[in-house]
C-alpha cells in the first residue's frame, strides 16, 4: 500500500463520515421527535431506529463508494439515495398510518419497540435495495 492509497483511504472515510453526519442531521429534520433528545432520555426504541437509519445509510454510502471510482460521484449517488430512501419512508408511514392507524414516528417517540424495528426494518429493507442498485 502507497502513500497515496493511505491518503485516499484517511480523505474518502472522512468524507464519507461527514457526509453520514450530515444525512442524519438532515434525517432527523423530518422526524416528528428529537432524535438525541429522545436517546439522551433513555428512549431505547428512539435509539434502535436512530442505529438502524445510522446502519441503512452506512450501507448505502458503502456501496456507493465501492462502485465508484470518483469520491464525488459516491458522495452524490449517496445524497441521491438518501433523497429516495426519505420519499419512500414518508411515503410508507402515510400510507400505515391512512389504513391501519399505524403512526411510526409517534410509537416509537412513546418507546413502542414494535414501532421502531417496524421503521428501522423499513429503512434497512430500502437500503439493501436501494443499495443493488449503486
Amino acid at each position: 500500500m502507497t502513500l497515496h492509497d493511505m491518503v485516499a483511504i484517511l480523505v474518502w472515510t472522512g468524507a464519507g463520515a461527514v457526509l453520514l453526519i450530515v444525512l442524519m442531521a438532515v434525517d432527523s429534520m423530518f422526524t416528528r421527535y428529537k432524535d438525541l433528545e429522545e436517546i439522551k432520555k433513555g428512549n431505547v426504541a428512539v435509539t434502535s431506529r436512530f442505529i438502524m437509519k445510522l446502519l441503512a445509510q452506512a450501507y448505502i454510502l458503502s456501496q456507493s463508494i465501492a462502485s465508484s471510482s470518483h469520491l464525488g460521484d459516491a458522495l452524490l449517488a449517496s445524497v441521491v439515495s438518501f433523497v429516495i430512501l426519505l420519499v419512500i419512508e414518508s411515503l410508507v408511514e402515510i400510507v400505515l398510518r391512512s389504513t391501519v392507524s399505524l403512526d411510526l414516528g409517534e410509537g416509537t417517540k412513546d418507546g413502542k419497540m414494535s414501532h421502531a424495528l417496524l421503521a428501522g426494518s423499513l429503512h434497512i429493507a430500502g437500503a439493501l435495495v436501494i443499495g443493488s442498485c449503486l
